[in-house]
């Protein structure tokens, strides 16, 4: 079992590279979003995710264990292959997917080839009571343990939502400016705090 390999990138291809590790070259699948970060000749250290199909080994690599946590989990739901969950990946990182699974953002989840209305609806379902254990402690304060958000929070997100935020960018500001300003803050105070978060987003976009 491989869970870690560390050498130079030989090449890049749209789904994967071959990473050379003292003269050996392993081909490694990988998401967009890993794959934008590496070049060519540049030393990288990959975790990996080794599964045996078909009697052939298949290696997925990450940057980090977050991306790779979220991958063994979504390849849990039914209908999420490897590749599938590589293409989730590369639309919404460890600190995306956490929201979006919260806040129910089919929308979010389809924009991922491969992942329809349906698949994405059986994501959600399946990873909800999942994904607490995943999740920043940061959303601990928004949701409680019967998963509802308390008022003043989801007030917070409607009223981000209707400046025109997803409820995936929205969750994820609120809870955020939630664990800063404690359990008690009102909407107002979520709202700019929220904002404030946000507006970098938009202005390095």
């Amino acid at each position: 079992m491989i869970g870690k390999l560390t050498g130079i990138i030989d090449s890049v291809d749209a789904d994967g590279v071959i990473i050379d590790v003292s003269g050996v070259g392993y081909l490694v699948a990988c998401s967009g979003r890993t794959l934008g970060r590496l070049s060519v000749g540049a030393a990288a250290s990959l975790v990996i995710e080794t599964q045996m199909r078909e009697e052939a080994l298949h290696l997925f690599g990450f940057l980090d264990t977050a991306e790779r946590d979220w991958f063994r989990l979504l390849t849990t739901v039914q209908g999420v292959g490897a590749r599938v969950a590589l293409a989730i990946l590369s639309i919404l990182g460890p600190d995306q997917l956490a929201p979006a699974v919260i806040a129910g953002d089919r929308a979010a989840l389809t924009q991922a080839p491969g992942v329809g209305p349906k698949l994405a609806a059986r994501i959600l379902n399946e990873l909800k009571d999942k994904v607490a254990s995943m999740a920043p402690e940061t959303f601990a304060v928004i949701a409680s343990r019967e998963g509802e958000t308390p008022p003043a929070a989801s007030d917070a997100v409607s009223a981000l939502a209707n400046l025109g935020y997803s409820r995936t960018e929205a969750l994820g500001a609120v809870s955020n400016a939630a664990a800063g300003l404690g359990p008690d803050a009102g909407v107002e105070a979520l709202v700019r705090a929220a904002l404030a978060r946000l507006a970098p987003r938009e202005i390095n976009a």
